[in-house]
């Protein structure tokens, strides 16, 4: 496990560089490619309606919805393969998780603009499981208000990175689109969703 210094604030974030076994990552990327419902879905951004440019899915416990950017987002039961890396990371961490958002990265023209977990059904303090499988990709955090305080952090397949206490109160996290990767990456962003009534 190695910390990330994410000063001033001291916020709480390491990487597990081969959290997943490596017997696992390769079937769990295959299936979850072939067997998840993808969608290339619309969120609301300045003013007007775009498609994100990446595929996505959302996965919870029975009843559960999550909204970011006026995108309201119905849950599918869990697919083995992502209950099976949510109980691993529970047992490691203690930390319990009822929902995740997967992306799927086609390629290097799939990509994430900066943002943080900031809705509100998340709570104050979100604590966030970020699992990559797949394709390495160039991850980003950038302090919200000192603009030049940059990190960079290359994701590996099977790597866990933990984003908690304080990361998202004070950071912002985007993951750019790259010419050099040509092959799919799949990131699967566990967290506790407190109240499925709120919305933004």
């Amino acid at each position: 496990m190695n910390k990330i210094d994410l000063s001033p604030e001291n916020a709480e974030c390491w990487l597990s560089e081969k959290f997943v076994p490596a017997a696992m990552v390769q079937n769990c990327l295959d299936s979850l490619v072939a067997e998840v419902s993808w969608k290339q879905d619309e969120i609301f951004m300045f003013g007007r309606w775009v498609k994100i440019p990446r595929l996505q899915n959302f996965m919870a416990d029975p009843g559960i919805s999550y909204t970011y950017s006026r995108l309201k987002m119905e849950a599918d039961a869990w697919h083995p393969a992502v209950f099976r890396i949510k109980e691993l990371i529970e047992q490691y961490t203690g930390q319990h998780f009822n929902a995740a958002l997967l992306n799927l990265y086609r390629d290097g023209n799939d990509s994430m603009g900066w943002h943080q977990y900031n809705e509100p059904e998340l709570g104050p303090d979100p604590i966030v499981a970020s699992i990559s499988l797949g394709a390495e990709r160039r991850f980003l955090l950038r302090h919200k208000k000192l603009k030049d305080n940059l990190k960079e952090i290359h994701l590996t397949s099977g790597s866990l990175l933990w984003m908690g206490s304080g990361v998202q109160q004070s950071w912002e996290h985007s993951l750019p689109k790259t010419k050099r990767c040509k092959s799919a990456r799949i990131n699967i962003t566990f967290r506790q969703i407190l109240s499925e009534d709120h919305s933004s």
